[in-house]
């Protein structure tokens, strides 16, 4: 398994609870944007942190190696991950009127 699936497929085991209560939120938010966005933005600036963290995790052991020119690459890839779980995790943060 590649390196950046490990550290996605860990970030959901270490924090299953939050990302199976996230995940529920996500997909009715996805159903009703409007209803579900305070609680949508509420909850997904705490799973955004987690993200990062597992994303800083996995790229600073590949800058630490030598390997500094892959680690966007890396961090793409685990963000793709990230996205084919959450498809609107880039919606966090937004306001709709």
């Amino acid at each position: 398994m590649s390196k950046y699936k490990e550290y996605f497929e860990m970030m959901l085991k270490d924090n299953k609870e939050l990302f199976e209560n996230f995940k529920n939120i996500h997909d009715h938010y996805t159903l009703e944007p409007q209803k579900y966005q305070k609680i949508f933005n509420d909850y997904g600036k705490e799973i955004l942190e987690i993200v990062q963290k597992y994303e800083n995790r996995l790229c600073s052991k590949s800058e630490g190696a030598g390997y500094g020119r892959f680690a966007t690459n890396l961090s793409d890839k685990f963000r793709e991950e990230v996205k084919k779980y959450l498809p609107k995790i880039n919606s966090i943060g937004l306001q709709l009127n």
